[in-house]
């Protein structure tokens, strides 16, 4: 069985996208704050050179656990604006929070507009704050959505460059486009449908192309002997030949399902 290091749905759609550089910072530039990077990534595809683009979580570190630094509670201040992705453990937390410490800032939600995934009792054996599955950017038809919400969002800020912004989204929007051919294609040559991840991120992006993604850990832990057992018996039941591990997580047990 094959352990893939996991870069969610990155590994094609980043690819995919990479044409897309990251604007300079500029002095004296405007400042939007996002949550995620992904979510940078996304809003600096729009946005081009008129804001710079930074985000609360950094790469690596867990958007569900994060707490910021007083650093970045600072240089909140210096926004114009905060981009919300959704449903996440950070924002659940931190966003009242983060708010009232910067009174001047426009707060949009970029995943306005998606068709939730919710939680239905241990569906994924892990359960997210909220009831609902927060890993909307997994997913191109979301990010899709997600991007208008961004463009949206930039045009109220900056209605004069309105038709710059449009014409950037319309550019991305191509890009996952050919993304999403490329997934269609490789999945129909996929042996099999069904594949094990070690913390649910892929739901979405699961429910799009028809897979089925079983989750290695239990509510939100190290799986048991028990589980573990009954997770290896799953992966020969339903054949599963491939693992995705993030790389904040232990890829023990991964490895452990692997060579049985």
């Amino acid at each position: 069985m094959r352990i893939k290091q996991l870069i969610g749905w990155g590994i094609l759609l980043w690819g995919a996208l990479a044409a897309c550089s990251t604007p300079k910072k500029n002095e004296g530039q405007r400042t939007i704050t996002v949550t995620i990077e992904p979510q940078r990534y996304f809003t600096e595809a729009i946005a081009g050179d008129k804001f710079a683009v930074t985000s609360m979580v950094p790469k690596g570190s867990s958007p569900e656990t994060y707490d910021p630094i007083p650093k970045q509670l600072t240089a909140l201040n210096q926004s114009e604006a905060y981009f919300r992705i959704g449903y996440i453990g950070f924002e659940l937390s931190w966003t009242d929070r983060l708010v009232s410490n910067a009174a001047h800032i426009r707060v949009f939600d970029t995943s306005r507009g998606i068709a939730y995934i919710r939680e239905e009792g241990d569906m994924h054996g892990h359960s997210h704050a909220g009831g609902i599955e927060p890993h909307v950017w997994c997913s191109p038809a979301n990010v899709r959505i997600i991007g208008r919400n961004i463009l949206d969002a930039l045009c109220t800020l900056d209605k004069e460059n309105e038709p710059y912004y449009t014409i950037r989204y319309d550019s991305l929007c191509q890009r996952i486009e050919r993304t999403d051919s490329i997934i269609r294609h490789l999945l129909k040559e996929a042996a099999s449908s069904t594949f094990m991840i070690y913390h649910p991120s892929l739901s979405y992006y699961a429910r799009d192309y028809g897979l089925h993604q079983i989750c290695i850990e239990e509510e939100g832990k190290e799986p048991s002997p028990a589980h573990l057992k009954e997770l290896i018996e799953t992966c020969k039941t339903e054949k599963v030949n491939l693992i995705f591990i993030q790389p904040e997580f232990d890829r023990r047990n991964a490895e452990t399902i692997a060579k049985e």
